[in-house]
């Protein structure tokens, strides 16, 4: 019986070590690994977008979070991926955690392959390091940021390290640190060159000569063996460099000489030269002038005898010049290196500031993107002319009215008959004729321009039976748009003589839009705009949307990233509702503000030479000047915001109006309503260009062009624009909903600015005020005292230190904190830096406590 049991033991024993080395146990092993690995990623990433709304349900962690069914989170892997992604950021090493999912990952990789466990362990361990290391130099950083950057660790470390260290103490460990571990695991190789001046000097006065770096066998021939370095790229400047081929043309300012040159720089030097010493090399040029050149050999050896020639840009623009006539000077007989007559002249000039550098690679939208219609397009019949043209002079006839001359010129959908009339005619009688010439014609939208201004004639506008469409695309590809030197060069359409017309908003510099329902306002609106999409980059431009009817410019939110600009704590860049309307206008009045004071300090009159200064580098950026790109404000539906917030919604715009010309903010307003009430006396006083489609009544055309007309265009894109005295008329050039999307899109898909273009904060009325007026104790958070007492102590007024201390989410820490700012505990954001604390000590704050609320 003992040796049964003996057996079985002994089997079961085996059995046991057999599982043990199982080579499917490792694999399944790092199959948990991977999985755990990109769970985790999973849930990292998902923390970027949802901390703010999980950080407080997590930090207050108890059973309810794991059981109950009534708490929700945000983030992507539930409550549990909450939970680890926040155990990982917030208590322990921030965004370096990252780090451990390649250990997962090299953990899982060692097992397939059965490597030792000790390359392993070396892997996480440096692993590790490198993740504390960044933990501590990204909290260093981002040490005010309300994202755990660097988590618990780095966080705990960079406060014991700047105690005992300091600030700059700290921040020289860390530099030594990068420093060492570069060159441990880089190990560069650190050569000196030798000053060419020193080997100059040093046979004259006996000095020690530095060793140079490349070794030399021969003493002997160290001069002609140690080469000539090739020169540097600050004493090449204003120079072109030109490879070793026969010249081609004559060259022009700038342009790239090439010489090849003859056998006599193939010869032994009987007398070596110095060493960095270049070549001077004496030619003429056909025109007798005598042009200095620079040579260089190339180090290589299989190659010294060839000589890379530098011409100054001034000798290139002289003819190539005759090889026969260059001769070698000794540079023994030649004065030590000086700059050269025609360097001096040639300096280097200060290179301008080019704001498109940041979106270097952007690429405007093409002409393939839009529509050609061409089978919109249709000829007049020249019968239909005739037949008109007797009709206008048999219904004159008829009121005995007499005319010398008819003129007709052609538009895409009006005719304009110019007649002259016979002496002693007087104009309003004809002009009194617009009802019977508009019946005897069988047509509608007849206008009557008595007279035309700067011509001696009278204008009959009479449409054509058959339109023609007027494409977006023709006006694009237009010369007159292309080369347009305009600031803000608009496209609107054609005038009655089929010429496309193009307008500078920045000289308009405001546009007032009206008209009724469906007669081409929304399509001019976008015609603006992409005018401006196809003709500016988009650090020239900003445009600021509002759309109170919410679907009419919707597809241009996608271009937030290019030319969008928008409030800083706004959903979406376009603007829809009205209280965000009105802060919008508000923060604009605010950029309005702070841009005049930068123009006041670089002592400029209007956007233009400021930004020429800025270019020209003649402005320091240290003192808050920047490029200043213009700001488009687009408000589709004006009417919408008059009937709901009247003066607040007025009050700003009058304000833009009136002073945001010179500093480069231009207003673009539309209405289907241009009734006095909307479009009131204060407004229309600032908006000298107005555009106004067809209308209903005679009382609209006035209020929007101070005359009649409007009500007697024919609709679908005709309207009239007066800019002053002058009035066009115009067909506005159609650009469709699916051409709009195709020129977004493209644009979207490029690479975008790092950060939208933000105006500045505003706070309206029913914020908290700064004398905590309108705060009521009731309106307090529960932890408001405490944060209060560790703000006092600490005296340093940090979002993130609330939030680590009294363990609170990123919102709940942010709101205490506008508490604490409204009663006046602490100062304004100071941006990265700490806010400063007005209160001392515990006892203060009590006593402002009293004073307040009548309470401790």
């Amino acid at each position: 019986m003992a040796t049964k049991k003996t057996k079985k033991t002994t089997r079961k024993k085996k059995g046991v070590a057999l599982n043990l080395q199982d080579e499917r146990i490792p694999k399944i092993v790092a199959i948990i690994c991977l999985l755990f690995a990109v769970y985790l990623c999973i849930a990292f990433t998902s923390y970027f977008f949802t901390w703010k709304f999980d950080q407080d349900k997590v930090l207050q962690f108890s059973a309810d979070l794991v059981f109950q069914n009534d708490i929700s989170v945000s983030n992507w892997l539930g409550r549990l991926g909450a939970i680890v992604s926040n155990a990982f950021f917030y208590w322990g090493f921030g965004l370096p955690s990252f780090g451990f999912i390649l250990i997962l990952i090299r953990l899982a990789y060692d097992l397939i392959k059965k490597n030792p466990f000790l390359k392993t362990f070396d892997f996480a361990k440096h692993t590790i390091l490198i993740i504390s290391f960044c933990s501590i130099i990204l909290e260093f950083f981002m040490f005010n940021s309300a994202f755990s950057w660097g988590g618990a660790f780095g966080e705990s470390t960079n406060i014991w390290l700047s105690n005992f260290l300091g600030r700059i103490g700290l921040l020289l460990l860390l530099f030594f640190v990068m420093l060492s571990t570069f060159m441990w695991f880089v190990n560069p190789q650190i050569e000196l060159q030798t000053p060419a001046f020193v080997n100059q000097l040093a046979p004259k006065f006996n000095f020690f000569k530095w060793p140079s770096s490349e070794p030399i066998s021969n003493p002997k021939t160290a001069s002609s063996a140690s080469g000539l370095r090739p020169r540097h790229h600050s004493e090449t400047q204003g120079m072109g460099h030109m490879p070793k081929t026969e010249p081609k043309d004559k060259g022009s300012l700038g342009s790239k000489l090439e010489f090849k040159l003859p056998d006599v720089f193939n010869k032994k030097k009987e007398k070596p030269l110095p060493p960095s010493a270049p070549l001077i090399i004496e030619s003429k040029a056909p025109d007798g002038k005598t042009l200095n050149l620079q040579a260089q050999p190339d180090d290589s050896p299989g190659n010294r005898t060839d000589l890379d020639i530098t011409v100054p840009e001034k000798a290139a623009n002289s003819d190539a010049p005759d090889l026969s006539q260059v001769s070698i000077v000794d540079p023994a007989t030649v004065k030590p290196i000086e700059p050269l007559s025609i360097q001096e002249e040639n300096k280097v000039e200060h290179v301008n500031f080019d704001p498109k550098l940041d979106l270097s690679s952007y690429k405007f939208p093409g002409l393939e993107l839009l529509e050609k219609y061409e089978d919109q397009k249709f000829e007049v019949d020249r019968a239909e002319l005739e037949a008109n043209k007797d009709q206008i002079i048999t219904t004159l006839l008829n009121y005995k009215i007499e005319i010398t001359k008819i003129r007709a010129t052609i538009g895409p959908t009006v005719t304009l008959y110019e007649i002259v009339p016979a002496a002693g005619v007087r104009i309003s009688k004809i002009k009194n004729l617009e009802d019977d010439i508009a019946l005897s014609l069988s047509a509608l939208g007849i206008r009557i321009i008595a007279p035309i201004p700067g011509k001696g004639t009278i204008g009959i506008e009479v449409p054509n039976k058959k339109k023609q469409m007027v494409s977006f695309y023709e006006v694009i590809k237009s010369d007159k748009f292309i080369n347009a030197k305009m600031d803000l060069p608009i496209a609107l359409g054609k005038t009655i003589s089929n010429e496309v017309f193009v307008a500078d908003l920045a000289k308009m510099p405001h546009l007032l839009i009206a008209g009724a329902t469906g007669q081409g306002k929304s399509v001019g609106i976008n015609t603006i705009i992409m005018s401006i999409l196809y003709k500016k980059h988009p650090s020239q431009v900003k445009i600021v949307m509002i759309d109170p009817k919410k679907v009419e410019l919707f597809p241009y939110s996608a271009l937030d990233q290019h030319f969008l600009a928008f409030l800083p704590n706004q959903d979406e860049p376009i603007v829809t509702e009205t209280q965000k309307v009105i802060f919008t206008l508000n923060s604009l009045c605010t950029e309005m503000d702070e841009r005049y004071d930068l123009l006041k300090k670089a002592k400029s009159r209007n956007l233009k030479e400021y930004n020429q200064k800025f270019v020209q580098r003649k402005l320091n950026p240290k003192n808050g000047h920047k490029f200043l790109p213009f700001i488009v404000l687009v408000i589709d539906e004006f009417a919408d915001l008059i009937m709901t917030a009247g003066k607040e919604v007025e009050m700003p715009i009058a304000r833009l109006a009136q002073l945001a010309r010179a500093i480069g903010i231009h207003l673009i307003i539309a209405t289907q309503r241009p009734s006095v009430n909307i479009i009131t006396g204060t407004i229309k006083a600032n908006f000298p260009a107005r555009i106004a489609f067809k209308v209903t009544s005679k009382i609209d055309s006035r209020t929007i062009l101070d005359q009649g007309g409007a009500d007697q265009l024919i609709g679908r894109g005709d309207m009239l624009l007066s800019v002053g005295s002058n009035t066009v008329r115009l067909q506005c050039a159609f650009v469709d909903t699916p051409e709009v999307e195709r020129v977004i899109e493209t644009i979207s898909q490029q690479q975008g600015f790092p950060e939208p273009f933000y105006l500045p904060e505003f706070k309206g009325e029913d914020d908290i005020s700064n004398d905590g007026s309108s705060l009521k104790a009731s309106d307090l958070d529960d932890m408001f005292m405490d944060a209060a007492k560790l703000v006092v102590g600490a005296q340093s007024g940090s979002t993130s230190n609330i939030q680590r201390r009294l363990q609170l989410g990123y919102n709940r820490a942010g709101r205490i904190m506008d508490q604490l700012e409204a009663l006046g505990i602490v100062g304004p954001p100071q941006g990265s830096k700490p806010r400063e604390v007005y209160v001392y000590t515990e006892v203060e704050l009590g006593q402002i406590m009293d004073n307040i609320f009548g309470k401790t």
